[in-house]
């Protein structure tokens, strides 16, 4: 019988999958990453216009289309205040697979990779499908990373370490400051930075600056997308900047893993960072919103829960058997040991749902919370 390998063998399904099976049809899915609003119109109407034309028929270069990288280096001199060329950035299938191409191009056999705990599942898959040895580390009390404790376990085998600002599962934004010391950190160390800056539009409180902006060496690398700022989970296009010869060794691995990114959702991703931003700042508004819903009730049924500044995540600290008990009762929530050990004895809410559904959800939750106390 033919072997699997171990790198496969080392990882699992997401244990978020579990969760959504063991809710019924009718539940109020609170555990999805995604926002319920729909793309805006002038990037799908781009999309349709390139399929029209025949402009998106074809393979693309594999870095993507000039214009989408051109207006992918405006947004971030616009928005993180960098100068990054066109050929310092690789269009992808996602954000996902911009993390997968910064893991295998920098990572070998046993290095190590220092990842938040709790933190997105893919960190931690991602490092071992490249080879690496992921290195979990707790965060603070109000759930951001403190970069003493990135630098303290820093070792001769350190390849990377991941940030995410603001972060999935947690909602935590990091400090201007926190940024300047990672960046200071992946300097000093000569250990590579990759920095998660997916949700870097959702933010309430508090402002996102990417630490490359902070870096004097080229040893920070970006990862983003267009699926949560512009709610295009489903096109799947993402990024991956740096410099000149970071982006070629990891295009050595995209060239081949992807070729090129979907051509239709290249020009739509254009038309979402070029176009109108109005929607973009109308969904973060609504999200602050259902936020502030949410952690009212929280707070009121007694819950501990650090106050989410960014995305669209609330990670609560719940008794043993909240989870189990609000599923049962048709919410969707995650375990908060789905994002690592130390996410043990939370949960993970995604308040990506309507005001009407979190509040029958909190109805629920306070049902829940009575049945375990």
């Amino acid at each position: 019988m033919t072997a699997f390998s171990e790198r496969v063998e080392a990882i699992s399904i997401s244990g978020i999958r579990e969760v959504f099976e063991a809710a019924g049809e009718d539940a109020i899915n609170l555990g999805i990453g995604q926002p319920d609003f729909p793309t805006p119109e002038h990037a799908r109407q781009a999309a349709i216009d390139a399929i029209e034309a025949g402009d998106a028929d074809g393979y693309t270069s594999n870095f993507g289309t000039q214009s989408l990288r051109e207006a992918i280096a405006d947004k971030h001199a616009r928005d993180d205040d960098l100068d990054l060329a066109p050929n310092q950035i690789i269009a992808t299938a996602g954000g996902s697979e911009a993390l997968h191409l910064a893991l295998e191009a920098h990572v070998d056999q046993g290095e190590e990779v220092l990842i938040p705990d709790p933190g997105f599942v893919s960190y931690d898959a991602l490092t071992k499908l490249a080879g690496g040895t992921p290195v979990p580390l707790p965060l603070r009390d109000d759930l951001t990373l403190d970069p003493a404790t990135v630098e303290a376990a820093i070792t001769e085998d350190t390849a990377a370490f991941v940030v995410n600002s603001p972060a999935n599962p947690t909602g935590a934004v990091q400090s201007v400051a926190d940024m300047r010391e990672f960046a200071r950190i992946a300097d000093e160390h000569d250990v590579l930075l990759i920095s998660d800056e997916v949700y870097e539009r959702i933010v309430f409180e508090g402002e996102h600056r990417s630490p490359m902006e902070f870096a004097e060496s080229d040893n920070v690398v970006i990862v983003n997308a267009a699926s949560k700022a512009y709610s295009m989970t489903g096109w799947r296009l993402g990024w991956v900047a740096g410099s000149e010869r970071r982006i070629e060794r990891m295009l050595r691995v995209h060239q081949y893993v992807q070729a090129c990114a979907s051509a239709p959702a290249q020009y739509a991703a254009e038309a979402a960072l070029s176009g109108p931003q109005d929607r973009v700042e109308e969904m973060v508004a609504a999200f602050e919103e259902r936020r502030d819903v949410l952690l009212d009730g929280l707070t009121d049924m007694g819950l501990d829960v650090p106050t989410p500044r960014g995305a669209f995540y609330a990670m609560p600290a719940v008794p043993e058997g909240w989870v189990d008990a609000v599923i049962e009762r048709d919410v969707v929530v995650v375990p908060g040991r789905a994002f690592g050990e130390h996410g043990e004895g939370y949960a993970r809410i995604s308040y990506a749902a309507s005001l009407d559904e979190i509040e029958t959800a909190l109805e629920a939750m306070r049902s829940a919370t009575r049945a375990v106390q």
